[in-house]
């Protein structure tokens, strides 16, 4: 039974809560200032970015204790921290919580060692620029890019503008000023260099950041539009160089345990730990997704059971046993003497002595 206070239900046609989600009131320490850009529209609930999005999220099963937590941190506009072994749908919980409420695509940062605050918040072509400064050059000899006049009277181009090579990566683009949240996963951060947590606390709890190339042009130039992460076509004008939300973002980090974060970094979190599912929440999740009633068939049945012994021995993922239920609907490995070679080949184990 959905609860009141809940905006998130994991069950779609969320246009009503989406609207009492963009009405209600943040604390006091999470109210932004941001001022939305008019000229600039986010990417809304149609395209091929949102059926992704929706196909994704419209079969993922939340737990009452699942939806008690991803409420908590909607009300409090905190970004939460899900935690899980592989395969236990801690990236779809993004898509679903996106398409439940209608909040448009979502925003993918998948993290590796070598990521940096900076990939998420923008990207910048110096080299670039720099190759299309010289050309500028050699149009015009003797004279340094930044005094050639713009002048197309007179057959000059004007020196390119730093807008061309500068774009938001996914942080940066859900960190711009609107009135509903976008919503960002930020994937497998576990893998992340020791700094990358330490580093985007300042970004959390300001809701922005600044853009040194634009800041220090602010005073020739205080306004300047550049891409997004959604399309670089779609602008959005950044005065000063500082992006400032106005909706703190749904922000989703996702972690396989595969390292311990600072608590500086865990107070600022909101914390979700999903465990493998059980057999009821399996029969849930294959009718959701494949519109199968396990108990209609004892060949479901078998493959549900064979899923949980075999996951005693090492960890499985879920869609693991979609595929099996998959094959079977496709009448594929139905002859009974193929049962094990069927098991060993879609049930292949993540993690243990056999992966």
């Amino acid at each position: 039974m959905a609860k009141d206070w809940w905006l998130y239900h994991g069950t779609g046609e969320g246009t009503d809560r989406r609207a009492r989600l963009e009405a209600g009131l943040p604390p006091p320490w999470r109210d932004f200032t941001g001022v939305p850009d008019p000229g600039y529209a986010p990417a809304g609930c149609a395209g091929a970015a949102w059926e992704r999005t929706w196909r994704r999220g419209e079969g993922y099963v939340p737990d009452e204790p699942e939806k008690d937590v991803v409420n908590t941190a909607l009300h409090l506009r905190r970004p939460l921290l899900v935690t899980g072994k592989p395969g236990v749908g801690k990236s779809t919980l993004a898509y679903s919580i996106a398409s439940d409420l209608n909040l448009g695509p979502v925003l993918h940062w998948p993290i590796t060692s070598r990521t940096v605050l900076r990939d998420g918040l923008y990207l910048y072509d110096a080299i670039g620029r720099l190759q299309e400064a010289g050309l500028e050059q050699l149009r015009t000899p003797g004279m340094p890019p930044a005094a050639v006049p713009a002048d197309p009277g007179a057959g000059v181009p004007a020196a390119p503008s730093i807008s061309r090579y500068l774009r938001l990566g996914p942080l940066g683009t859900a960190l711009l000023p609107q009135d509903r949240p976008r919503v960002l996963l930020v994937d497998e951060i576990d893998k992340s260099d020791i700094d990358l947590p330490g580093d985007l606390l300042t970004v959390f709890e300001d809701g922005g950041f600044l853009i040194p190339e634009l800041a220090r042009l602010a005073q020739e130039d205080p306004t300047v539009a550049i891409g997004t992460d959604d399309d670089p076509d779609a602008v959005a004008r950044i005065t000063q160089g500082r992006v400032q939300c106005r909706y703190f973002p749904v922000v989703v980090l996702t972690s396989n345990g595969e390292r311990d974060f600072p608590p500086a970094f865990l107070r600022r979190c909101v914390r979700l730990h999903l465990e493998p599912p059980g057999p009821d929440k399996l029969a849930r999740i294959v009718r959701r997704r494949l519109g199968v009633d396990i108990a209609s068939g004892a060949e479901y049945q078998d493959l549900v059971r064979a899923f949980l012994d075999r996951g005693e021995d090492g960890d499985l993922a879920t869609d693991q046993l979609l595929n099996a239920i998959q094959l079977r609907l496709a009448g594929a490995w139905s002859a009974p003497a193929d049962r094990d070679r069927f098991l060993d080949t879609v049930m292949q184990h993540l993690t243990g002595p056999t992966a």
